[in-house]
């Protein structure tokens, strides 16, 4: 039988959002901690959010996190390190990351212009990577569909690394995406929202509707 789909419900802010995310099958859930993200936590406000959600499904997600700051992230009961990044910060940081949290916990999003090369060196560093859309002055968040033929060509071209589809993803093109990509992983954020971290639930049951009918 084929696995079905895994369900990253992203951006969480509120208890009633966490709760159907999880009623209705989310593999995981993430809490922004970024303070730029219109969708941003304190640390303190996201672990007790992820308090209400089972071991192995909390995700903290962060831009370019500073040693310090991800140590005591670490220790405040999370089980997945997602960090979005520039690749100007090099490989040393990578390492240090994936040292404080370990390779299987560490989620890489590296931010790669489209004209670029997707930098294969990262994958030493984390057993997972997340393709999001690219746009020059944001991480993450955009709302817009990114190019999907370049994640099944990573994805096929490195299967033993998790690639998760990310941007813009929607009950209007979620399946046409999965189709189109052959994602296993899938993280959904502003195309389930009425407003910035609020979730719209009939948005949410659709999309869980269409991928785990």
């Amino acid at each position: 039988m084929k696995r079905p789909v895994q369900i990253k419900v992203c951006g969480l802010t509120r208890e009633e959002d966490v709760e159907l995310a999880l009623s209705l099958g989310a593999d995981y859930c993430g809490f922004i901690v970024y303070p730029k993200s219109p969708r941003g936590l304190s640390l303190e406000r996201a672990a007790e959010l992820a308090a209400r959600v089972p071991e192995g499904k909390r995700v903290l997600v962060d831009v370019e996190t500073g040693s310090e700051e991800l140590a005591r992230a670490r220790g405040a009961g999370f089980d997945f390190f997602q960090i979005h990044t520039g690749l100007q910060l090099g490989l040393a940081t990578l390492a240090t990351w994936s040292g404080l949290v370990g390779k299987e916990r560490l989620w890489l999003a590296p931010r790669v212009p489209p004209e670029e090369a997707f930098p294969e060196a990262t994958l030493s560093f984390a057993d997972t990577i997340l393709v999001d859309t690219f746009k020059k002055d944001q991480f993450g968040g955009t709302g817009q569909t990114g190019d999907w033929a370049r994640f099944a060509q990573l994805q096929e071209a490195h299967p033993e690394t998790h690639w998760i589809l990310a941007g813009g993803l929607s009950p209007a093109n979620v399946l046409e995406a999965v189709v189109q990509t052959g994602a296993r992983h899938l993280d959904l954020n502003s195309g389930i929202e009425g407003a910035p971290g609020v979730k719209d639930h009939d948005k949410l049951r659709q999309v869980f509707g269409i991928l785990r009918p």
